[in-house]
């Protein structure tokens, strides 16, 4: 006589099933999770989180999908949705669900150095006498505002004052 194996499918305890929203006309997700999301007005950390995410639960595939959809609001967003068969996708996800709600970062070096990257491109981006105000503000050398690298001091608040535009 043969077995029958059982098959289990993960309960996530820190994660929704999409919902169609009050006046819904998109596409439906039903039987999808919803994972973390991101539009075109995030910030870094979101954004950071978005990227960490997709890639612990292991990229898009068949159960996984990024969905994109218009927003009046914002212009665009995305969310991770995950099939509720996919059981490991699930479970990585609820744990990192669980985690952000007690730490808001998934991966530190990631943010960190997403954060540097746009820092240091809203430097490049800035006009001479924009920098050169900066740099005032932050008690650093004008003379630092000819250079397209960001410029560095000792205790960072360069680098805050253009984190906070």
């Amino acid at each position: 006589m043969q077995t029958v194996k059982k098959i289990e499918f993960y309960q996530p305890e820190n994660l929704e099933l999409w919902r169609a929203p009050d006046s819904w006309f998109g596409h439906c997700w039903p039987n999808y999770y919803v994972f973390v999301g991101q539009n075109r007005d995030s910030d870094c950390l979101t954004r950071s989180n978005f990227i960490c995410a997709l890639r612990e639960i292991g990229g898009e595939s068949e159960t996984v999908e990024i969905v994109r959809e218009s927003h009046w609001a914002v212009g665009w967003i995305e969310w991770i949705a995950i099939h509720a068969d996919d059981s490991r996708a699930l479970q990585i996800a609820d744990e990192i669900a669980a985690a952000l709600s007690n730490y808001p970062i998934i991966d530190e070096s990631h943010f960190s150095e997403l954060e540097f990257e746009e820092t240091a491109d809203y430097w490049e981006s800035l006009r001479l006498r924009d920098r050169v105000d900066y740099l005032k503000r932050a008690g650093i050398s004008i003379f630092a505002a000819r250079r397209d690298e960001l410029p560095t001091d000792n205790n960072g608040y360069l680098f805050q004052l253009l984190n906070g535009h």
